[in-house]
């Protein structure tokens, strides 16, 4: 896991906690990320990634809030925006250049571990944030949460089995991710989501991640009754963003009757 360098970064910005949540404050009001994740068809999450671990660079030199327009021209819900600059060539410009650029809300994927962090992304513009379960302990886990509920930010909590799970309800997520990649390994088993989707309540928001170049890879989640995806190799690489994600915008939700109440 990439958390040393996330605990790093946050201990660089802790001096500016006060400055940020004053920012955070004055921020324009976030939009309303769940209900973007509603739908007939199963929504997409596009995401804004310039480099990868498993890839290297995939569009080191795209124009982050053009990229995301685009998206939202083939009909993304919302938009991640990768800010981790070691290994994913992220920057924090990039979220607030996307979250005034377009009239969806802007997530901020990172490794975030510290509450200093979810000021800066609500300060930046951020809607949402992604929170991954087993880069962080339970206790830090609640703690974060309630952070980002004081803060205005929703959650994105990804999880990778179902002991993972019951970790992200016991905090209260109500947008859980199910994430293919094995962020120790990188590698991909699409079979994750499938398994886990019908075990998260019908309550929540599901949300399969990794893996889904096209709407083949996108079924078989869909069929476990996925609310959303998250793409973003794919669609950052490609040289038609807006027809890619049309593609993967168009498929049909199919609520399962697995999930529980």
């Amino acid at each position: 896991m990439l958390t040393r360098d996330a605990y790093a970064r946050a201990e660089a910005i802790a001096s500016t906690l006060p400055e940020l949540v004053a920012r955070a404050r004055e921020a324009r009001p976030p939009l309303p990320f769940a209900p973007a994740l509603r739908g007939d068809a199963v929504r997409v999450i596009a995401e804004v990634k310039r480099a990868s671990p498993s890839k290297g660079a995939i569009a080191a030199g795209l124009d982050a809030p053009a990229q995301a327009a685009a998206y939202v021209a083939g009909g993304a819900a919302a938009i991640s925006v990768l800010t981790e600059p070691t290994r994913f060539g992220g920057r924090l410009t990039d979220l607030t250049a996307v979250a005034n650029a377009v009239p969806v809300p802007a997530i901020r994927k990172d490794f975030l571990v510290d509450p200093v962090q979810l000021w800066e992304a609500r300060a930046a513009g951020a809607s949402a944030v992604l929170l991954i379960v087993r880069a962080l302990s339970p206790e830090a886990l609640s703690r974060l949460m309630d952070v980002a509920a004081e803060a205005g930010l929703a959650t994105l909590v990804e999880i990778r089995g179902r002991d993972e799970l019951e970790r992200a309800l016991a905090v209260g997520a109500t947008v859980i991710g199910v994430n293919n990649r094995n962020l120790e390994t990188l590698a991909i088993d699409s079979a994750t989501a499938p398994a886990v989707i019908p075990h998260i309540p019908s309550a929540c928001i599901a949300v399969a991640e990794s893996g889904m170049r096209g709407p083949a890879d996108v079924n078989p989640a869909a069929d476990a009754g996925a609310d959303a995806i998250l793409v973003g190799s794919a669609v950052s690489a490609s040289t038609n963003p807006t027809a890619d994600v049309r593609a993967l915008a168009s498929i049909a939700r199919r609520p399962s009757a697995l999930r529980p109440a």
